[in-house]
């Protein structure tokens, strides 16, 4: 998976809508002083950040398998204690936190039940796990022209809509099997503005994420299909992009 890049790659590609995102998912769990959070797949720091906003930077720790985000992490959030590691071996002891969140990251785990199961282990008894992931299945992602496009002219093209925890039902599904109690399901709703279509293509060509790696390994020719296709869904002129998250928070 393409996120071994460049954080401000990201940030162009996604940050947009994963900073507004972060903190709507913060508010839905008790991030009050005292207490102690984990922030799960932090990528660049968005949830990291409004962690430490409200918790101090020494009741946040995070972790990222990407060691550039790690690093921007890090610059971002100075005193947070930001290390690499993955969610199916959190890095951390049992019982060592109040709130276990991951934004936008179930879907790119390798055994999503597992690193549920982790964020669970490290959270205290009577804490929160909770986690978001856009509704492809629903369409309603930020990236769901670009795979419309992409279906349109390859049907067989592969998208995000069958990952974990990107349809309806499905995330809750995932934490129940982790063991995971009392579950609430939320649906989280952003919007980003484009001066036009160019300042909205340009980041599916920075190679980041399953939509970056689709675009990298079209032939130029191909590539301009699917540009051409996505300018014919959107709006000429200034447009916006509403994208829905599926979100759940539980109990431990």
């Amino acid at each position: 998976m393409a996120f071994n890049v460049a954080a401000d790659a990201y940030a162009r590609f996604m940050g947009r809508y994963a900073e507004r995102l972060a903190d709507q998912f913060v508010d839905l769990v008790d991030a009050q002083p005292g207490r102690r959070a984990l922030d799960v797949g932090c990528g660049p720091g968005a949830v990291t950040e409004q962690l430490s906003h409200r918790l101090g930077p020494d009741a946040v720790v995070a972790v990222d398998p990407s060691a550039p985000f790690v690093e921007a992490a890090r610059s971002r959030c100075p005193g947070v204690d930001v290390r690499e590691g993955v969610a199916e071996a959190l890095p951390f002891d049992d019982d060592s936190v109040d709130l276990a969140l991951a934004q936008l990251v179930v879907h790119f785990m390798t055994d999503p039940v597992a690193g549920l199961r982790e964020m669970a282990r490290v959270t205290r008894p009577g804490g929160s796990v909770a986690a978001s992931v856009w509704d492809f299945g629903g369409e309603r992602a930020p990236l769901s022209t670009f795979w419309r496009a992409a279906r349109d002219l390859a049907p067989d093209a592969v998208d995000e809509s069958a990952l974990p925890g990107a349809r309806a039902g499905h995330l809750a599904g995932l934490f129940q099997e982790a063991g995971l109690v009392d579950l609430r399901s939320h649906e989280l709703a952003v919007t980003s503005s484009y001066a036009g279509f160019a300042e909205w293509w340009e980041p599916y060509t920075l190679g980041v994420g399953p939509a970056g790696d689709y675009v990298a390994g079209l032939e130029s020719d191909a590539r301009r299909a699917v540009e051409v296709r996505c300018r014919e869904l959107l709006p000429d002129g200034p447009f916006e992009v509403t994208a829905t998250a599926w979100t759940v928070v539980s109990r431990t």
